[in-house]
C-alpha cells in the first residue's frame, strides 16, 4: 500500500504523468524500432532466402560477414564509407573556410553591405540541401556523361572535365556551400559576443593583425570550429540527396546511395548492417562534439568588459571584397533559382536558345509533352497537385503532433529537472537528431513493416510518414519547449496552483500566451523542414502517398529534366516562404545578431 501511495502521489503532479507517459511512448517509437533493425541484421529475408539457402526469419551472420569480411565488401561498404569520408571531410574544409571568413570579414573588419549580406547568406541553409546540387549539374554537366551539355558548355563551347561535373570535388564543394552559413552563425556568433580586451591589448602593443588573428582569434573560437567541424561532418556523411545527383551519374557511390541501392534491390540484410554502421557513426560524433563542447567549460569569452574593438580598416580593398563576397553569395543563393526556372522552360536540353523556350512544361497538355510520356504541364499535372497536397498535410501534421509533444516534453523536463527520469526523457526526445534520416527510415521500414501485436502493418500508409516526420522532427520542437520554459519562472505557475486554477487552465492562460513565439517556432520549425525532407521519405513512399520531394526524386531518375526543376524551384520558393513566415510570426531571424 505505501508503494501504491507514493506512487499515485508522483503521478498527482501533471509533470511526473507526462515524463512518464513520454517514456513510453517514445521508448516504443526510438528504442524498439533500434532492436526491431539490430535483429533484422541477422535475420534471413524473403529476397534473400533462395540465394542464402535458409528460410525465412532465420538466423544468419550473412550479412555482417558480406558487408565487412567478404571478398565483396570493397565495393559494398569499405569503398563507399571511404567516398563518404573524402567528401565529409572536404564539405568540413569548404564551410570552415568560406563560414568562417565570411563571419570575421563581417565582425571584424569595415565591409560594405553587411546586413544584406548576412540575410543572403543564410539561404544556402534554408533551401533544400540537393538544391545547389541540381543547379552545379545544370550547369556543369557535359554531354559525355549527362548526354546534353550545361549551361557553361552551352556559353563557352567548352566541355568540362568529368572531374568538375560529377564525383567527389563538386559533391564536397556543394555540401560544404550549403553548410557554410552553419558555420558562418556558430563562429560569427561567438566572434561578435566575445571579450576582446585581449585584442586591444595585442593592437595597443603593435600587434600584427596576422598574428592577432593566429594567436589570439583563432584559439578563442576554436570551441565553435571543432563543434562545427563534427556537426557539419556528420550531415555530410548522411547526405543523400546531393550524392545521388552528382555522384550517381559517374556511379560515385557514397554510404546513403549504397545503402538506397541494397535496401531496394536484393540485400536488404545488407542494407540494415550499413544503416547500423551509419547510427554508430552518428551517435559517436554527436557524443564526442558534446564531450569537446564540454570541456573548458570556463572557457569565457563574453564579460561584463568592453567587447568593442575598432574594425579593420580594408581601406581600397574594401569594396573589391565586398563585392567578391556579393557575387559569391549572388551565384550560391539566387543563380540556382534562375537555373531552375531556365532548365525548365527550355524544350532542347542543352539547346539554351531563346527560340527553344516554352512553357509548355509548365502548362502544357499531355499530348503536349511526348518528351516526359505525355505528362501534363506541371500547372495542369493531378500527380504534381496530389503531391504538394500531401506534402502540405503530411507537414502540418508533423508540425502539430511534434509541436504539441515537444511542448509538453520542454514542461515535464524542465519541471523535473533534477530527477533521472527527466534526464532520460531529456535523451530519448533528442536521440533521433543523432541519426542519419535515411537509417532512421530504415528502422521505421524494418519495424512496421509487417504486423507485431496489436500494432498493423503501417509501410505503405500515410500514417508511417507522420509517425517517422514527428518523432525525427522532436528535438527542434523539444529544445523549443525546454528554452521556453527554462525562461519561464516558476513563479507564475504556482500562483496559479495557490489560486486553484486547474493544470490545463494554466497552461493555456498563463504559460502558452507568455511564451507564445517560442512555442509557434516549435511548431513551424518541423513544419519547414518536413517540406523539404527527401531521404527520410524516400524509402516510405508508395505511389499513393508520394510527396513533392519524392516526385522530384522520381522525375530526376527518370530523366525528365523540365519537371524535376520546375518541381525543384516551386520547393524552394515554398521553403522560403515560410521561413519568411517563420520570422513575421515570431520575429525571430537565424542571423540576427550577427550581421551589421
Amino acid at each position: 500500500m505505501p508503494i501504491f501511495y507514493k506512487i499515485q502521489k508522483y503521478l498527482k503532479k501533471p509533470h511526473n504523468l507526462i515524463l512518464v507517459m513520454m517514456v513510453i511512448v517514445l521508448g516504443y517509437l526510438t528504442l524498439l524500432p533500434m532492436l526491431s533493425m539490430l535483429k533484422d541484421t541477422v535475420t534471413v529475408h524473403n529476397a534473400e532466402a533462395m540465394r542464402l539457402k535458409l528460410p525465412v526469419g532465420a538466423f544468419t551472420w550473412a550479412h555482417w560477414k558480406k558487408v565487412l569480411f567478404d571478398s565483396s565488401s570493397i565495393s559494398i561498404f569499405y569503398k563507399p564509407f571511404l567516398n563518404s569520408l573524402i567528401t565529409s571531410l572536404g564539405a568540413c574544409a569548404v564551410a570552415l573556410v568560406l563560414g568562417g571568413t565570411f563571419s570575421w570579414l563581417v565582425t571584424r573588419t569595415n565591409m560594405k553591405w553587411k546586413s544584406a549580406l548576412s540575410s543572403l547568406c543564410i539561404f544556402p541553409y534554408i533551401m533544400p540541401s540537393w538544391t545547389l546540387a541540381l543547379a552545379w549539374y545544370n550547369i556543369f554537366k557535359n554531354d559525355v556523361v549527362g548526354g546534353v551539355p550545361g549551361l557553361f558548355s552551352a556559353l563557352t563551347g567548352l566541355r568540362t572535365p568529368n572531374w568538375l561535373a560529377y564525383g567527389p570535388f563538386p559533391i564536397a564543394l556543394v555540401t560544404g556551400l550549403h553548410y557554410a552559413p552553419f558555420a558562418y552563425i556558430m563562429i560569427g556568433g561567438i566572434l561578435r559576443n566575445m571579450d576582446a580586451n585581449l585584442e586591444e591589448a595585442a593592437m595597443m602593443l603593435n600587434t600584427p593583425r596576422s598574428r592577432i588573428i593566429r594567436k589570439i582569434t583563432i584559439p578563442m573560437v576554436i570551441p565553435a570550429i571543432l563543434s562545427t567541424f563534427l556537426l557539419v561532418f556528420s550531415s555530410a556523411m548522411s547526405s543523400f540527396a546531393v550524392p545521388t545527383f552528382l555522384g550517381l551519374p559517374v556511379r560515385y557511390t557514397v554510404l546513403t546511395t549504397q545503402l538506397y541501392r541494397t535496401l531496394n534491390g536484393l540485400n536488404p540484410g545488407q542494407g540494415y548492417c550499413i544503416a547500423l554502421i551509419m547510427i554508430i557513426l552518428g551517435v559517436s560524433i554527436l557524443a564526442m562534439n558534446q564531450r569537446i563542447t564540454g570541456i573548458r567549460k570556463n572557457y569565457t569569452t563574453v564579460t561584463g568588459k568592453s567587447s568593442n574593438i575598432s574594425l579593420i580598416n580594408l581601406r581600397r580593398l574594401r569594396t573589391p571584397i565586398s563585392v567578391a563576397v556579393a557575387v559569391v553569395l549572388v551565384c550560391v543563393s539566387i543563380l540556382p533559382l534562375i537555373s531552375f526556372a531556365l532548365e525548365s522552360i527550355i524544350f532542347y536540353p542543352g539547346n539554351y536558345s531563346p527560340s527553344t523556350y516554352t512553357l509548355q512544361f509548365w502548362i502544357g497538355s499531355a499530348e503536349q509533352n511526348s518528351i516526359a510520356n505525355s505528362e501534363p504541364g506541371l500547372l495542369l499535372n493531378p500527380t504534381l497537385w496530389a503531391s504538394l497536397w500531401n506534402s502540405i498535410k503530411l507537414s502540418v501534421m508533423c508540425a502539430v503532433s511534434a509541436g504539441s509533444i515537444g511542448f509538453l516534453a520542454g514542461y515535464a523536463i524542465v519541471r523535473g529537472r533534477g530527477q533521472k527520469l527527466a534526464s532520460f526523457v531529456d535523451n530519448l526526445a533528442f536521440f533521433p537528431y543523432l541519426m542519419p534520416s535515411m537509417a532512421f527510415s530504415v528502422i521505421y521500414l524494418s519495424m512496421f513493416a509487417i504486423q507485431r501485436g496489436p500494432v498493423p502493418a503501417l509501410y505503405g500508409t500515410f500514417v508511417i510518414l507522420v509517425l517517422i516526420g514527428t518523432v525525427k522532427y522532436l528535438p527542434f520542437a523539444s529544445r523549443s519547449g525546454i528554452n521556453a520554459m527554462l525562461q519561464l519562472s516558476k513563479e507564475i505557475e504556482e500562483a496559479g496552483v495557490v489560486l486553484g486554477i486547474p493544470w490545463f487552465k494554466r497552461m493555456f492562460r498563463l504559460v502558452i500566451p507568455i511564451q507564445k513565439s517560442s512555442f509557434i517556432s516549435g511548431y513551424l520549425l518541423p513544419f519547414t523542414s518536413c517540406m523539404r525532407e527527401l531521404s527520410l521519405f524516400v524509402l516510405l513512399v508508395t505511389p499513393a502517398n508520394r510527396v513533392l520531394t519524392t516526385l522530384l526524386f522520381y522525375y530526376n531518375e527518370k530523366g525528365w529534366n523540365q519537371y524535376s526543376n520546375g518541381i525543384n524551384l516551386m520547393i524552394v520558393l515554398i521553403v522560403l516562404g515560410i521561413n519568411f513566415l517563420v520570422n513575421k510570426l515570431t520575429g525571430a531571424s537565424i542571423d540576427k545578431g550577427i550581421g551589421g
